[in-house]
């Protein structure tokens, strides 16, 4: 098949983890594969680089933005309709809300012309009306769902959430949904290129601490202040406690200042931005790891701590509970119930047989069903089905 990819922007972050997985597998497997994507703008770091290595076709959009910019936003519609009647792709898979909306009406345009019929394929990786604290901003972006639901084949969400709440919405109808849980290489979870020991060494962790870690963006939404909040009665009864973060971004310099307050800085590691090869053998080299992210799809850093051996903590929202089994591998516990996070991190740092079976469990359980050679086979399922 021509299958054609558009995202955004490549940087690093779940979606576009999600988007580079598939479009990998795909030219693996020999179809030809265009990934159109903006700049990576942003404190997080880019995976274009990573893209452009791999040997697919990859097309940077300058107009391509994040943000609505009605004059880019039309370049960019006009570029992708005259790239869509040249490449003539047997299928557009558009990632993401901004690229969705704009990427499945272009190729709904270049329909008009050429003899080519592309099949549009939409991935909702996060909900873009649920994430304003605006109603009016929410209500926009949902209006533009339920009128471009009617044009996209297949609506392809990373967790069962996501086509529920949408259908709850009147965007689309049951049948365009199809759940395809992200994929991720497991192997360097499985066996991580450098040893526990050895990044632990380099984190300033002794054999004796127990490291209760976040993989995310330090940026709002994802929940460091909860764990800012819980950390001076944690550290007090667990004397053996340090937060890891991994991650960076526009709030760090905020968070460190809280901390220091706390008279806390020696019980917080930041390891600032890292390259997505290194979030294996970091992620092995926790005990814990907690997500208390406040929207999701379904929280890559749920099935990566799990790959890791760790029993993972998170809120109840979106998919993370389709990221874990509650109890077994991990807490989903009531969204933004402080109290209830902290009262499951007490549990497990008191129980290091617990944490042990729920990190078994947990492994077992993400090997299963967060295989990237899964995704890219479901993936071409749905291609196949339309």
């Amino acid at each position: 098949m021509k299958i054609v990819h558009v995202i955004t922007r490549l940087i690093v972050g779940g979606a576009q983890e999600n988007t580079l997985l598939s479009c990998e597998g795909q030219h693996d497997a020999g179809h030809e594969v265009t990934l159109i994507t903006g700049p990576p703008q942003g404190p997080e770091g880019s995976l274009l680089e990573r893209a452009q290595s791999y040997g697919y076709k990859v097309e940077l959009l300058d107009d391509m933005r994040r943000s609505i910019l009605p004059l880019k936003d039309w370049h960019t519609y006009t570029h992708l309709i005259r790239r869509f009647r040249e490449l003539r792709p047997d299928v557009v898979h558009t990632h993401s809300s901004k690229a969705g909306i704009v990427g499945r009406w272009a190729a709904h345009k270049s329909r008009e012309r050429g003899a080519n019929v592309p099949r549009v394929v939409h991935t909702i990786h996060g909900l873009a009306f649920t994430a304003s604290p605006r109603a009016l901003v929410n209500n926009f972006y949902k209006t533009l769902e339920r009128k471009t639901a009617p044009i996209t084949h297949k609506i392809v969400c990373v967790a069962g959430a996501m086509a529920t709440q949408s259908l709850a919405s009147n965007i689309g109808k049951p049948e365009q949904y199809v759940t395809v849980h992200s994929g991720m290489d497991i192997g360097p979870f499985i066996e991580p290129p450098v040893s526990r020991e050895v990044i632990r060494k380099q984190l300033g962790l002794s054999p004796e601490h127990v490291a209760v870690g976040t993989i995310a963006r330090l940026f709002h939404m994802k929940g460091h202040d909860d764990l800012i909040q819980l950390a001076p009665e944690l550290c007090k009864k667990f004397p053996a406690l340090r937060f890891v973060w991994i991650g960076d971004g526009i709030l760090r310099g905020e968070f460190e200042q809280k901390i220091a307050g706390l008279g806390l800085a020696d019980r917080f590691i930041l390891t600032g931005l890292v390259p997505p090869t290194r979030i294996p053998e970091l992620t092995n080299a926790l005990d814990i790891v907690v997500h208390p992210s406040r929207r999701e799809g379904l929280a890559r850093a749920i099935p990566q701590g799990q790959l890791a051996l760790c029993p993972v903590v998170t809120y109840d929202i979106d998919g993370n509970a389709e990221g874990l089994i509650d109890g077994k591998t991990g807490f989903a516990v009531r969204p933004f119930d402080v109290a209830v996070l902290g009262e499951k991190l007490r549990l497990l740092l008191g129980d290091k047989e617990l944490v042990r079976s729920m990190g078994e469990r947990g492994r077992k359980f993400a090997v299963e069903r967060f295989d990237t050679r899964l995704m890219v086979r479901r993936l071409q399922e749905v291609y196949e089905s339309i």
